[in-house]
């Protein structure tokens, strides 16, 4: 999958190791990467994808 392009829903979900119906949902409730609507499809940058991976992660030192 190359990173010089804007990704399918598919590619991310393939990306994610998550079904498409979860990358459905993630749109709808506005808790997934920021996406690019193209014509009728949406479209998701890498580098977006990764930062907002970046954000998610876990912190295993902190106490919560």
């Amino acid at each position: 999958m190359s990173t010089d392009r804007l990704w399918t829903l598919k590619e991310l979900a393939e990306f994610l190791g998550v079904p498409t119906q979860t990358i459905y949902q993630m749109n709808w409730k506005g808790t997934g990467p920021r996406s690019y609507k193209v014509g009728r499809c949406r479209r998701y940058d890498p580098h977006d994808v990764r930062q907002w991976l970046e954000g998610r992660s876990s912190d295993t030192g902190s106490k919560r």
